[in-house]
């Protein structure tokens, strides 16, 4: 079912499962901000947005290192 990048994130992820368990609770955390913007104060989208910036980096991580 899961070939080339896909088996390499689900190996990746299944092998360190703290690191898989922050990465998705800082896209979390992005969607959270977003849905409740006003208690977040002035600069909602700055937070969202860099939440999306460490998530996405997070995601690239495994597809880079070499093992």
């Amino acid at each position: 079912m899961c070939k080339g990048w896909c088996k390499k994130f689900m190996n990746f992820f299944g092998k360190y499962p703290l690191y898989n368990s922050l990465v998705h609770l800082t896209l979390g955390m992005r969607l959270g901000i977003l849905i409740t913007y006003p208690f977040v104060g002035i600069h909602p989208l700055r937070w969202a947005g860099a939440l999306l910036v460490v998530g996405g980096l997070g995601h690239l991580y495994p597809l880079v290192v070499k093992k």
